[in-house]
This record gives C-alpha cells, structure tokens and sequence, in this order.
C-alpha cells in the first residue's frame, strides 16, 4: 500500500508560481513512476506531467510544457511540480499519482495509487 499526500496549492495571481509537493509512504518508490494530473468541474481528470522511477524521462502536457517542471528526490520519497507562468486556465485540483512501474504512462487507468488532491487556483 503507497499513501500519498500532496501538498503547496493555494490561490496565486497569473504569472505567478506555486511548487507543489507529493510525500510518499513505502520503500519503493524508487521503482514507481510518478505523474500529477488535474481536474476542473465537469471535466475530466487530465495528465499534466508524468516521471520515470529514475527521474530519467519525463512527459509534459502541450497545454503545460514549457512552464511547469517535474521532478522527483528519490532520498526523500518526494515528487514535485514546479509551476511557473501560471494562467487563469491552470485552475484545477491538482493529483499526486503512482504506478506499479518504473516508466512513465500518461493514462489514468495505468496508475494505482492516488492523493486526495490540492487546489490551485489562478486568479487573472
């Protein structure tokens, strides 16, 4: 069982950045992709940034790429999303994922362990 636990949300003009942060339990996390996604009312939860178990190989979303940056402390169970440039459109509840595996994947179904989620919100 792998519990996560985000945080670092809160509300942030546009233009400004917020780091948010993803706290892992268990001693594999190593071996575990990670990926934020984010979900708007009504819409469904979409990938925004995805890492492999080494920090290695990383994934953007066009809508974020360029702006916001993944990584991961794997000494400290931890994986972040640096969110730069923020627009009113980043708007979301913000989720931590973990998979099974060490690549990445960029769909939900391929992820096993979820946070509860934080909200960033943009105001313009």
């Amino acid at each position: 069982q792998v519990q996560l636990v985000e945080s670092g949300g809160g509300l942030v003009q546009a233009g400004g950045s917020l780091r948010l942060s993803c706290a892992a339990s268990g001693r594999t996390f190593s071996s575990r992709a990670m990926a934020w996604f984010r979900q708007t009312p009504g819409k469904e939860r979409e990938i925004v940034a995805t890492i492999n178990g080494s920090g290695a190989s990383t994934y953007y979303a066009d809508s974020v790429k360029g702006r916001f940056t993944i990584s991961r402390d794997n000494a400290k169970n931890t994986v972040f999303l640096q969110m730069n440039s923020l627009k009113p459109e980043d708007t979301a509840v913000y989720y931590c994922a973990a998979r099974l595996g060490r690549p990445i994947a960029t769909s939900i179904k391929e992820y096993d362990y979820w946070g509860q989620g934080t909200q960033v919100t943009v105001s313009s």
